[in-house]
Protein backbone atom coordinates (compact mmCIF):
# COMPACT_ATOMS: atom_id res chain seq x y z
CA UNK A 1 0.00 0.00 0.00
CA UNK A 2 3.07 2.33 0.34
CA UNK A 3 3.61 2.12 -3.30
CA UNK A 4 0.70 4.30 -4.32
CA UNK A 5 0.45 8.06 -4.00
CA UNK A 6 0.74 9.25 -0.24
CA UNK A 7 -3.36 9.99 0.18
CA UNK A 8 -4.09 6.62 -0.71
CA UNK A 9 -1.19 5.22 1.36
CA UNK A 10 -1.85 6.93 4.18
CA UNK A 11 -5.85 6.09 4.27
CA UNK A 12 -5.04 2.48 3.67
CA UNK A 13 -2.26 2.67 6.52
CA UNK A 14 -5.47 4.08 8.70
CA UNK A 15 -7.90 1.19 7.89
CA UNK A 16 -5.08 -1.29 8.97
CA UNK A 17 -4.91 0.30 12.53
CA UNK A 18 -8.48 0.84 12.52
CA UNK A 19 -9.06 -2.54 12.01
CA UNK A 20 -5.98 -3.77 14.38
CA UNK A 21 -7.17 -1.64 17.16
CA UNK A 22 -10.69 -2.81 16.71
CA UNK A 23 -9.77 -6.37 16.82
CA UNK A 24 -7.40 -5.22 20.05
CA UNK A 25 -4.57 -6.85 18.21
CA UNK A 26 -2.90 -3.04 16.65
CA UNK A 27 0.60 -3.96 15.34
CA UNK A 28 3.96 -2.76 13.76
CA UNK A 29 5.23 -5.11 11.65
CA UNK A 30 8.88 -5.75 11.48
CA UNK A 31 10.11 -7.23 9.00
CA UNK A 32 13.71 -9.56 8.19
CA UNK A 33 15.68 -10.12 4.64
CA UNK A 34 19.03 -12.10 4.98
CA UNK A 35 20.51 -15.76 4.66
CA UNK A 36 18.16 -18.55 6.58
CA UNK A 37 19.21 -21.30 4.66
CA UNK A 38 22.96 -22.08 3.00
CA UNK A 39 26.10 -22.16 4.40
CA UNK A 40 25.54 -18.70 6.44
CA UNK A 41 22.37 -19.68 7.30
CA UNK A 42 23.84 -20.20 10.80
CA UNK A 43 24.54 -16.73 10.31
CA UNK A 44 21.26 -15.63 9.63
CA UNK A 45 19.69 -16.95 12.23
CA UNK A 46 21.43 -15.59 14.83
CA UNK A 47 20.44 -12.41 13.65
CA UNK A 48 16.64 -13.30 13.82
CA UNK A 49 16.94 -14.98 17.28
CA UNK A 50 17.96 -11.64 18.95
CA UNK A 51 15.31 -9.63 16.99
CA UNK A 52 13.14 -12.41 18.43
CA UNK A 53 14.10 -12.71 21.58
CA UNK A 54 14.19 -8.62 22.01
CA UNK A 55 10.14 -8.68 20.39
CA UNK A 56 8.78 -11.31 22.76
CA UNK A 57 10.09 -9.64 25.98
CA UNK A 58 8.86 -6.11 24.65
CA UNK A 59 5.18 -7.28 23.75
CA UNK A 60 5.17 -9.51 27.09
CA UNK A 61 6.04 -6.09 28.63
CA UNK A 62 2.98 -4.58 27.77
CA UNK A 63 4.25 -3.14 23.99
CA UNK A 64 4.94 0.25 22.68
CA UNK A 65 2.67 3.32 23.24
CA UNK A 66 2.32 5.91 20.09
CA UNK A 67 -0.42 7.72 18.51
CA UNK A 68 -2.30 7.40 21.47
CA UNK A 69 -2.73 3.61 21.40
CA UNK A 70 -0.70 0.33 22.56
CA UNK A 71 0.82 -1.15 19.46
CA UNK A 72 2.76 -4.88 19.97
CA UNK A 73 5.41 -6.31 17.41
CA UNK A 74 5.25 -8.70 14.85
CA UNK A 75 8.46 -10.42 13.24
CA UNK A 76 7.98 -11.41 9.57
CA UNK A 77 11.25 -13.10 8.43
CA UNK A 78 12.56 -13.85 5.15
CA UNK A 79 15.18 -15.83 3.44
CA UNK A 80 17.10 -13.99 0.59
CA UNK A 81 19.98 -16.43 -0.07
CA UNK A 82 22.58 -12.69 0.26
CA UNK A 83 20.91 -12.00 -2.87
CA UNK A 84 20.27 -8.15 -3.56
CA UNK A 85 17.57 -9.21 -5.79
CA UNK A 86 16.01 -11.34 -3.72
CA UNK A 87 16.23 -9.24 -0.84
CA UNK A 88 14.81 -5.90 -2.80
CA UNK A 89 11.65 -8.57 -3.87
CA UNK A 90 11.53 -9.71 -0.14
CA UNK A 91 11.64 -6.21 1.30
CA UNK A 92 8.16 -5.27 -1.47
CA UNK A 93 6.69 -8.05 0.18
CA UNK A 94 6.91 -7.06 3.93
CA UNK A 95 5.84 -3.27 3.03
CA UNK A 96 3.16 -4.71 1.88
CA UNK A 97 2.49 -6.18 4.78
CA UNK A 98 2.91 -2.66 6.44
CA UNK A 99 6.32 -3.28 7.43
CA UNK A 100 8.23 0.09 9.65
CA UNK A 101 11.53 -1.14 9.17
CA UNK A 102 13.73 -4.45 7.64
CA UNK A 103 16.72 -5.39 9.17
CA UNK A 104 19.16 -6.59 6.93
CA UNK A 105 22.97 -8.13 8.29
CA UNK A 106 24.43 -8.45 5.02
CA UNK A 107 25.83 -5.21 3.28
CA UNK A 108 25.62 -6.47 -0.11
CA UNK A 109 22.04 -7.00 -0.44
CA UNK A 110 21.72 -4.26 2.23
CA UNK A 111 22.77 -1.76 0.12
CA UNK A 112 20.08 -3.01 -2.04
CA UNK A 113 17.64 -1.66 -0.14
CA UNK A 114 18.92 1.75 0.58
CA UNK A 115 17.77 2.46 -3.07
CA UNK A 116 14.58 1.84 -2.30
CA UNK A 117 13.43 2.47 1.45
CA UNK A 118 13.30 6.49 0.51
CA UNK A 119 11.16 6.06 -2.13
CA UNK A 120 7.27 7.96 -1.59
CA UNK A 121 4.90 5.72 0.10
CA UNK A 122 7.36 2.70 0.44
CA UNK A 123 9.46 4.28 2.83
CA UNK A 124 11.09 2.13 5.79
CA UNK A 125 13.90 1.92 7.91
CA UNK A 126 16.64 -0.15 7.21
CA UNK A 127 18.70 -1.97 10.20
CA UNK A 128 21.50 -3.00 8.45
CA UNK A 129 24.40 -4.60 10.43
CA UNK A 130 27.92 -4.06 8.76
CA UNK A 131 30.87 -2.57 9.70
CA UNK A 132 31.09 -1.34 5.90
CA UNK A 133 32.56 2.15 6.10
CA UNK A 134 30.64 2.98 2.98
CA UNK A 135 27.32 2.33 4.70
CA UNK A 136 28.19 5.35 6.53
CA UNK A 137 28.67 7.27 3.01
CA UNK A 138 25.19 6.60 1.41
CA UNK A 139 23.44 9.74 3.00
CA UNK A 140 20.49 7.64 3.72
CA UNK A 141 18.13 9.11 5.73
CA UNK A 142 16.31 6.11 7.09
CA UNK A 143 19.63 3.87 8.09
CA UNK A 144 21.11 2.55 11.11
CA UNK A 145 24.39 0.36 11.12
CA UNK A 146 24.61 -1.55 14.48
CA UNK A 147 28.03 -2.39 14.51
CA UNK A 148 31.28 -0.44 14.98
CA UNK A 149 33.45 0.52 12.13
CA UNK A 150 36.00 -2.99 9.95
CA UNK A 151 38.74 -0.10 9.83
CA UNK A 152 39.05 -0.01 13.51
CA UNK A 153 39.63 -3.61 13.75
CA UNK A 154 42.07 -3.47 10.74
CA UNK A 155 44.39 -1.37 12.55
CA UNK A 156 44.51 -3.51 15.91
CA UNK A 157 44.81 -6.59 13.25
CA UNK A 158 48.07 -5.32 11.82
CA UNK A 159 49.55 -4.04 14.96
CA UNK A 160 48.83 -7.32 16.09
CA UNK A 161 50.28 -9.20 13.42
CA UNK A 162 53.94 -6.59 13.52
CA UNK A 163 54.21 -7.21 17.01
CA UNK A 164 54.11 -10.52 16.09
CA UNK A 165 57.02 -9.89 13.93
CA UNK A 166 55.04 -11.25 10.75
CA UNK A 167 55.83 -9.62 7.89
CA UNK A 168 54.08 -11.21 4.70
CA UNK A 169 50.40 -11.67 4.78
CA UNK A 170 47.77 -13.72 2.33
CA UNK A 171 44.32 -12.72 1.99
CA UNK A 172 41.57 -15.60 1.59
CA UNK A 173 38.54 -13.42 2.43
CA UNK A 174 34.91 -13.47 1.47
CA UNK A 175 33.39 -12.07 -1.83
CA UNK A 176 31.25 -9.05 -1.61
CA UNK A 177 31.52 -5.36 -0.88
CA UNK A 178 32.09 -6.17 2.73
CA UNK A 179 34.64 -8.18 1.75
CA UNK A 180 36.37 -6.18 -0.83
CA UNK A 181 36.64 -3.68 1.89
CA UNK A 182 38.78 -5.61 4.16
CA UNK A 183 40.90 -6.30 1.86
CA UNK A 184 41.39 -2.78 0.77
CA UNK A 185 41.94 -1.53 4.20
CA UNK A 186 43.99 -3.95 5.71
CA UNK A 187 46.07 -4.25 2.48
CA UNK A 188 46.44 -0.25 2.86
CA UNK A 189 47.50 -0.07 6.88
CA UNK A 190 49.68 -3.27 6.67
CA UNK A 191 51.39 -1.50 2.91
CA UNK A 192 52.10 1.91 5.61
CA UNK A 193 53.64 -0.37 8.35
CA UNK A 194 56.08 -1.87 5.97
CA UNK A 195 54.51 -5.40 5.25
CA UNK A 196 53.89 -7.09 2.32
CA UNK A 197 50.67 -9.00 0.55
CA UNK A 198 51.80 -11.69 -0.83
CA UNK A 199 48.47 -13.55 -2.14
CA UNK A 200 44.92 -12.43 -2.39
CA UNK A 201 42.24 -14.75 -3.42
CA UNK A 202 38.51 -14.04 -2.57
CA UNK A 203 36.35 -16.33 -2.31
CA UNK A 204 32.04 -16.57 -1.25
CA UNK A 205 32.18 -17.75 1.68
CA UNK A 206 27.87 -17.91 1.02
CA UNK A 207 28.02 -20.49 -1.56
CA UNK A 208 31.61 -22.72 -1.11
CA UNK A 209 31.99 -25.27 0.92
CA UNK A 210 35.75 -26.39 -0.23
CA UNK A 211 38.57 -23.58 -0.01
CA UNK A 212 41.01 -26.00 -1.27
CA UNK A 213 42.21 -23.94 -4.69
CA UNK A 214 42.35 -20.41 -2.90
CA UNK A 215 44.16 -21.68 -0.35
CA UNK A 216 46.62 -23.75 -2.30
CA UNK A 217 47.63 -20.67 -4.12
CA UNK A 218 48.09 -18.64 -0.87
CA UNK A 219 50.09 -21.07 0.84
CA UNK A 220 51.93 -21.63 -2.31
CA UNK A 221 53.27 -17.88 -1.17
CA UNK A 222 54.95 -18.78 2.27
CA UNK A 223 52.61 -15.96 4.46
CA UNK A 224 53.22 -15.83 7.95
CA UNK A 225 50.05 -14.69 8.53
CA UNK A 226 46.57 -14.81 6.45
CA UNK A 227 43.68 -12.76 6.86
CA UNK A 228 40.33 -14.54 6.43
CA UNK A 229 36.60 -14.82 7.17
CA UNK A 230 32.98 -14.36 6.34
CA UNK A 231 30.15 -16.15 7.92
CA UNK A 232 30.96 -18.26 11.04
CA UNK A 233 30.33 -21.54 9.75
CA UNK A 234 32.54 -21.33 6.34
CA UNK A 235 35.46 -19.42 8.09
CA UNK A 236 35.75 -22.33 10.19
CA UNK A 237 36.31 -24.58 6.85
CA UNK A 238 38.89 -22.38 6.12
CA UNK A 239 41.08 -22.65 9.14
CA UNK A 240 40.68 -26.21 9.53
CA UNK A 241 41.17 -27.20 5.57
CA UNK A 242 44.38 -24.84 6.47
CA UNK A 243 45.62 -26.54 8.82
CA UNK A 244 45.48 -29.78 6.92
CA UNK A 245 47.52 -28.44 4.13
CA UNK A 246 50.32 -27.50 6.49
CA UNK A 247 50.19 -23.93 7.18
CA UNK A 248 51.25 -23.30 10.87
CA UNK A 249 50.60 -19.23 10.56
CA UNK A 250 48.07 -17.07 12.22
CA UNK A 251 44.51 -16.15 11.45
CA UNK A 252 43.16 -12.50 11.15
CA UNK A 253 39.35 -13.37 11.25
CA UNK A 254 37.30 -10.66 10.01
CA UNK A 255 34.84 -8.91 12.12
CA UNK A 256 31.76 -11.02 10.70
CA UNK A 257 33.47 -14.54 11.98
CA UNK A 258 33.36 -15.35 15.56
CA UNK A 259 35.65 -16.83 17.38
CA UNK A 260 33.56 -18.46 19.98
CA UNK A 261 31.68 -20.16 16.99
CA UNK A 262 34.34 -21.12 15.37
CA UNK A 263 35.85 -22.73 17.87
CA UNK A 264 32.69 -24.69 18.56
CA UNK A 265 32.50 -25.72 15.38
CA UNK A 266 36.18 -27.18 15.63
CA UNK A 267 36.13 -28.95 19.07
CA UNK A 268 38.35 -26.15 20.76
CA UNK A 269 41.11 -23.63 19.90
CA UNK A 270 43.41 -26.31 18.77
CA UNK A 271 43.64 -25.09 15.17
CA UNK A 272 42.94 -21.52 15.78
CA UNK A 273 46.34 -20.90 17.94
CA UNK A 274 47.65 -17.32 17.17
CA UNK A 275 44.25 -16.37 15.61
CA UNK A 276 42.57 -12.54 16.63
CA UNK A 277 39.08 -11.93 15.46
CA UNK A 278 36.13 -10.68 17.72
CA UNK A 279 36.27 -11.18 21.38
CA UNK A 280 33.80 -13.80 22.51
CA UNK A 281 30.81 -12.85 24.05
CA UNK A 282 31.60 -14.13 27.37
CA UNK A 283 34.71 -12.47 27.24
CA UNK A 284 33.04 -8.98 27.91
CA UNK A 285 30.65 -9.33 30.93
CA UNK A 286 28.52 -6.74 31.51
CA UNK A 287 26.06 -7.38 35.03
CA UNK A 288 23.20 -8.50 32.73
CA UNK A 289 25.17 -10.22 30.45
CA UNK A 290 25.07 -14.12 32.29
CA UNK A 291 21.25 -13.72 32.56
CA UNK A 292 20.79 -12.95 28.76
CA UNK A 293 23.19 -15.98 27.82
CA UNK A 294 21.43 -18.59 30.34
CA UNK A 295 17.67 -16.52 28.61
CA UNK A 296 18.99 -17.35 25.11
CA UNK A 297 20.56 -20.81 25.75
CA UNK A 298 17.46 -21.94 26.98
CA UNK A 299 15.19 -20.48 24.73
CA UNK A 300 17.29 -20.88 21.42
CA UNK A 301 19.27 -24.06 22.34
CA UNK A 302 22.58 -23.22 21.03
CA UNK A 303 25.10 -20.53 21.80
CA UNK A 304 25.00 -16.44 21.77
CA UNK A 305 26.75 -14.94 19.57
CA UNK A 306 27.09 -10.45 18.91
CA UNK A 307 24.75 -10.86 15.90
CA UNK A 308 22.31 -11.80 18.53
CA UNK A 309 22.94 -9.51 21.33
CA UNK A 310 23.07 -6.47 18.62
CA UNK A 311 20.10 -7.44 16.85
CA UNK A 312 18.48 -7.88 20.74
CA UNK A 313 19.71 -4.53 21.71
CA UNK A 314 18.97 -2.86 18.15
CA UNK A 315 15.37 -3.96 18.60
CA UNK A 316 15.28 -2.48 22.02
CA UNK A 317 16.55 0.58 20.28
CA UNK A 318 14.35 1.08 17.75
CA UNK A 319 10.93 0.37 20.05
CA UNK A 320 12.49 2.65 22.69
CA UNK A 321 12.88 5.17 19.45
CA UNK A 322 8.93 4.86 18.14
CA UNK A 323 8.25 5.23 22.85
CA UNK A 324 10.29 8.99 21.81
CA UNK A 325 8.95 10.00 18.68
CA UNK A 326 4.96 9.16 19.44
CA UNK A 327 4.34 7.73 16.36
CA UNK A 328 4.44 4.22 14.78
CA UNK A 329 4.21 5.12 10.88
CA UNK A 330 6.07 8.46 10.68
CA UNK A 331 9.64 6.44 9.47
CA UNK A 332 11.28 9.52 9.57
CA UNK A 333 10.24 10.79 13.65
CA UNK A 334 11.41 7.27 14.24
CA UNK A 335 14.81 7.57 13.04
CA UNK A 336 14.78 11.28 14.23
CA UNK A 337 14.49 9.68 17.58
CA UNK A 338 16.82 7.42 18.12
CA UNK A 339 19.25 9.34 19.75
CA UNK A 340 16.23 9.71 22.52
CA UNK A 341 16.55 6.25 23.12
CA UNK A 342 20.66 5.70 23.87
CA UNK A 343 22.54 4.97 25.72
CA UNK A 344 21.49 1.89 26.60
CA UNK A 345 23.95 0.16 29.27
CA UNK A 346 25.07 -3.02 30.54
CA UNK A 347 23.28 -3.41 33.47
CA UNK A 348 20.07 -3.51 31.24
CA UNK A 349 21.33 -4.72 27.92
CA UNK A 350 24.26 -6.95 27.05
CA UNK A 351 25.77 -5.29 24.42
CA UNK A 352 26.34 -1.64 25.16
CA UNK A 353 25.09 1.23 22.74
CA UNK A 354 25.93 4.84 23.69
CA UNK A 355 24.61 6.65 20.75
CA UNK A 356 24.34 7.13 16.89
CA UNK A 357 26.11 9.19 14.27
CA UNK A 358 24.62 11.75 11.42
CA UNK A 359 25.62 8.73 9.09
CA UNK A 360 23.20 5.69 11.91
CA UNK A 361 26.11 4.01 13.14
CA UNK A 362 25.30 3.24 16.43
CA UNK A 363 28.50 3.77 19.10
CA UNK A 364 29.11 0.79 20.28
CA UNK A 365 32.69 -0.69 21.51
CA UNK A 366 34.99 -3.03 19.13
CA UNK A 367 35.60 -6.11 21.04
CA UNK A 368 38.40 -7.96 20.24
CA UNK A 369 40.96 -10.94 21.38
CA UNK A 370 43.35 -13.62 20.26
CA UNK A 371 44.21 -16.97 21.12
CA UNK A 372 47.75 -17.72 22.78
CA UNK A 373 48.91 -20.90 24.26
CA UNK A 374 45.51 -22.93 23.31
CA UNK A 375 43.51 -20.43 25.32
CA UNK A 376 41.22 -17.37 24.63
CA UNK A 377 43.46 -14.02 26.22
CA UNK A 378 41.28 -11.03 27.96
CA UNK A 379 39.49 -9.45 25.93
CA UNK A 380 40.57 -5.39 24.75
CA UNK A 381 37.30 -3.45 24.43
CA UNK A 382 38.21 -0.04 22.48
CA UNK A 383 36.00 2.75 22.43
CA UNK A 384 36.33 4.15 18.64
CA UNK A 385 34.40 6.65 18.02
CA UNK A 386 35.92 9.94 20.78
CA UNK A 387 38.22 12.03 19.73
CA UNK A 388 39.55 13.79 23.11
CA UNK A 389 40.87 11.93 26.37
CA UNK A 390 37.71 13.77 27.99
CA UNK A 391 35.46 12.18 25.45
CA UNK A 392 36.66 9.09 26.03
CA UNK A 393 36.22 9.75 29.80
CA UNK A 394 32.92 10.31 29.35
CA UNK A 395 32.13 6.85 27.60
CA UNK A 396 34.38 5.81 30.70
CA UNK A 397 32.35 6.73 33.36
CA UNK A 398 28.97 5.32 32.15
CA UNK A 399 29.82 1.62 30.86
CA UNK A 400 28.88 -1.22 32.69
CA UNK A 401 31.37 -3.30 31.05
CA UNK A 402 33.29 -5.45 33.35
CA UNK A 403 37.42 -5.23 31.85
CA UNK A 404 38.94 -2.17 31.18
CA UNK A 405 37.98 0.04 28.16
CA UNK A 406 40.52 1.39 26.03
CA UNK A 407 40.30 4.35 23.81
CA UNK A 408 41.31 3.73 19.72
CA UNK A 409 42.04 7.44 18.96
Amino acid sequence: MRHFNKILCLLAMASIVFWSASAFTAEIVIGFTGPLSGPAGEYGQDCVNGIDMAIKEINASGGVTADGQKFFFKLERMDDKVSPEIAVANARQLLGKGALAIFDPVFTSAAALLKINEEECGEFIVFGYTSSPKADMTKNNLLVIAAPVLTDYAKVYAKFAWEKGWRKAAMVVTLGAYGDEWRQVFRSYWGKMGGRITADKPANYYTRTDFVAPLTAAIATNPDVMLIGGPSGTTALVIAQARQMGFKGGFLIVDQAKMDTIAQMLDGTKLMENAIGTANVSSVPSPVSSTFIKKYQDTYKRIVTWEAMLHYGSMHALAKAIAAAGTQDNVYAVRAALPKALPMLGDRYPAEMFGVSNAGRIYMPAVIQSIKGGKFAQADVYVWWTKTPAEFESVNKLSKIMIPRKPLN
